[in-house]
C-alpha cells in the first residue's frame, strides 16, 4: 500500500471522528470496553503497526459476534429447521452450511463498514441518500423489523404455553416476553459486558437443549455427514430449502452488527487499530456462527430422524413439535417436550432483546433521533407488541394459522433483505467512505453474487407465494404495481452505488466538451 495512500486515509479518520463528536453514537465513551493496550504510545508515530495476536485481546472484542449470531437462531430459523428435516431429512444439511457461510460474509461486512468508518449503516444510509429514500429505507428497516420481532416474541409466548402446560395463553406469553425490554434496560446500564454475558448463557442453553435431544433421538451419524458434504436438491424440497436461505439474512441484523462492534473502543485514527479489530471481530464472528451452524444442525437431524418420511411431516410447527416428540420418545429423565419448550424460550427470548436493540440504532440512524436509551426502546417494543398482541389472540386457537402467518411473515423479510444488502454492498465498495479499508474486485464481484443469489431465492418464495395468493383483477393490478415501484427503488438503489472506470468518466467528459 503507497504510503501516501496511507497517510490520506489516516486524515480522513481524523477528520470523520472530529466531525462524528458532533453527533449521536452508537455508544457514549463510557459505556464502551476499552481494549488493553489501545492506549500505548510507544507506536503512536507508526499509526499502520497492527499489534501482535493477543488471546487476552480476542477475549476482549469477543461479542458482538455472538449477539449478531442470535438471528441465526431465532424461532423463525428454527421452525424452518425442523420444518426442513422432516420433509427433506437430511438432505438440506449442505444447503444449511452454505446459507451460514454467506450469512458470515455479510455479517463481516457491516462489522468492516462500522469499524472503518466508527459510524453504523443506518447512520451512513441517512447521510448517503436523499430524504425521500432514507426515510423509505427506514420504513421498510422497520417493518422488517416489527414482522422479525413478531416471530420472535411468539416463539417466546408459545414455550411458555407449553411449560405452563397450556395454563398461560399465547397472549399472556407476548405480555411477559414484551417485559423483557426492562430486563435488557437495567443490565444495559451495568455495561455492554453483562449484556453479552446474558447472551452468551442464553446461547447456552440453546446448546444444551437441542444438544440433549440430539442425544436422545441418536441420528443417523452417515446420514448427517452425507447431508453436510453432498448437495442434494429435488422438486419437493424446492420451498424448504429456499426457507432455510432466506431465514439466514435478515435485514435487521445486518444494521445491528454495523453498531454492535463500536462497543470496543478503538482508535481509528491509527490503521494498524483498525486491521487489528477487523481480525478479531472475524475470528469471533466466524466461532459465533459456527456455533449457531451447530445447533441449527442439531435441530435438523432431530427431526429428519424423527419424522422424515411420515404422514405428519408435512404438519409439524413450532407449536406441535414439542408434543409430537413427546409422543414419539416418551418422558425419558427428563420429558422432551421440556427440552424443545427449554430451547424455544432461549431463542425468543434472547432474539427479542436483540429486536429490542437493533430498533434503537435504527431508529436513532435513519431519523437522527436524540431520545434516550429507555424512550427509543419503549417506542421500538411498542411496535412490535401491539401487532403481536393482535396476533397472539386472533391465532391462538389455530396451530395451522400459525403456520401459515409465520409463512408470510418471511415472505416479509424477502421483501425486505435488498434494502439492507444493497446499502451495505455499496458503501463498503467506496474509497470516499471506507479508506483503505474498501473491499477489492474480487471481495466486490464475491459479495455481490452471494447478494444476487439471496434475492433471486428470495424472490422466487415471493413470486409463490403471491401466485397462490393473488385472485381478481384489482388485486392483481395493485400487485403488480407494488411490483413495479419495488424493482423501481432496488434499481435506484444500486445505481447509485455503481462507480464507473476512470477511462469512462475521462471519456464522458472529453466528449461533452468536444460536444
Amino acid at each position: 500500500m503507497p504510503l501516501h495512500d496511507e497517510e490520506e486515509h489516516h486524515q480522513l479518520l481524523a477528520d470523520r471522528l472530529l466531525d462524528s463528536n458532533e453527533e449521536e453514537s452508537a455508544y457514549d465513551y463510557s459505556d464502551k470496553v476499552h481494549i488493553i493496550g489501545v492506549d500505548e504510545e510507544h507506536d503512536d508515530d507508526d499509526f499502520t503497526k497492527t499489534p501482535p495476536f493477543s488471546w487476552k485481546k480476542l477475549w476482549a472484542f469477543t461479542g458482538p459476534g455472538f449477539l449478531m449470531s442470535i438471528a441465526f437462531l431465532d424461532p423463525g430459523n428454527l421452525e424452518g429447521d425442523l420444518q426442513a428435516g422432516a420433509i427433506a431429512g437430511y438432505s438440506l444439511l449442505w444447503l444449511l452450511f452454505w446459507a451460514t457461510a454467506m450469512g458470515l460474509l455479510v455479517q463481516l461486512l457491516a462489522a468492516r463498514l462500522g469499524v472503518a468508518t466508527s459510524r453504523h449503516l443506518a447512520e451512513l444510509c441517512r447521510d448517503e441518500y436523499p430524504k425521500w429514500a432514507r426515510l423509505l429505507l427506514w420504513v421498510m428497516t422497520e417493518l422488517a423489523l416489527i414482522g422479525a420481532d413478531i416471530q420472535e416474541v411468539i416463539g417466546s409466548a408459545i414455550a411458555i404455553k407449553i411449560l405452563s402446560r397450556g395454563f398461560l395463553p399465547l397472549w399472556s406469553g407476548v405480555v411477559i416476553t414484551a417485559l423483557d425490554c426492562f430486563v435488557f434496560l437495567f443490565l444495559e446500564n451495568y455495561g455492554v459486558r453483562k449484556l453479552e454475558a446474558l447472551f452468551a448463557i442464553l446461547i447456552a442453553v440453546m446448546a444444551v437443549s437441542f444438544a440433549w435431544m440430539f442425544g436422545e433421538t441418536k441420528p443417523n451419524g452417515v446420514e448427517l455427514l452425507v447431508g453436510v458434504v453432498v448437495p442434494k436438491l429435488s422438486s419437493k424440497t424446492i420451498k424448504q430449502a429456499v426457507g432455510i436461505v432466506g431465514c439466514v439474512i435478515m435485514p435487521h441484523n445486518v444494521f445491528l452488527h454495523s453498531a454492535l462492534v463500536q462497543s470496543r473502543d478503538v482508535d481509528n485514527r491509527k490503521i494498524g487499530r483498525v486491521r487489528e479489530a477487523l481480525k478479531y471481530y472475524s475470528i469471533e464472528s466466524t466461532i459465533a456462527l459456527a456455533i449457531s451452524f451447530m445447533i441449527n444442525l442439531f435441530v435438523t437431524t432431530v427431526f429428519a430422524k424423527s419424522f422424515y418420511g411420515s404422514e405428519i411431516a408435512n404438519s409439524i410447527g413450532l407449536e406441535n413439535a414439542g408434543q409430537y416428540l413427546q409422543d414419539k420418545y416418551g418422558g425419558g429423565s427428563f420429558p422432551i417436550l421440556y427440552i424443545w419448550a427449554i430451547g424455544l424460550l432461549a431463542a425468543g427470548q434472547s432474539s427479542t432483546i436483540t429486536g429490542t436493540y437493533a430498533g434503537q440504532f435504527i431508529m436513532g440512524g435513519f431519523l437522527h433521533m436524540r431520545l434516550k436509551k429507555w424512550q427509543r426502546a419503549l417506542i421500538t417494543r411498542s411496535c412490535a407488541i401491539v401487532p403481536t398482541l393482535i396476533v397472539a389472540l386472533a391465532f391462538d386457537t389455530s396451530e395451522k394459522s400459525l403456520d401459515v402467518l409465520n409463512e408470510w411473515l418471511n415472505v416479509l423479510q424477502c421483501v425486505q433483505i435488498p434494502f439492507a444488502l444493497i446499502p451495505l454492498l455499496c458503501l463498503v465498495s467506496r474509497e470516499e467512505i471506507m479508506g483503505v479499508f474498501k473491499i477489492g474486485s474480487s471481495m466486490k464481484v464475491i459479495s455481490w453474487l452471494v447478494a444476487v443469489l439471496v434475492m433471486l431465492i428470495n424472490g422466487y418464495l415471493l413470486m409463490d407465494s403471491l401466485s397462490s395468493a393473488v385472485s381478481g383483477m384489482l388485486f392483481t393490478s395493485v400487485v403488480v404495481a407494488f411490483t413495479g415501484a419495488y424493482i423501481a427503488f432496488i434499481v435506484y438503489l444500486i445505481s447509485r452505488g455503481v462507480t464507473f472506470p476512470n477511462w469512462f468518466v475521462k471519456n464522458r467528459s472529453s466528449s461533452s466538451i468536444d460536444n
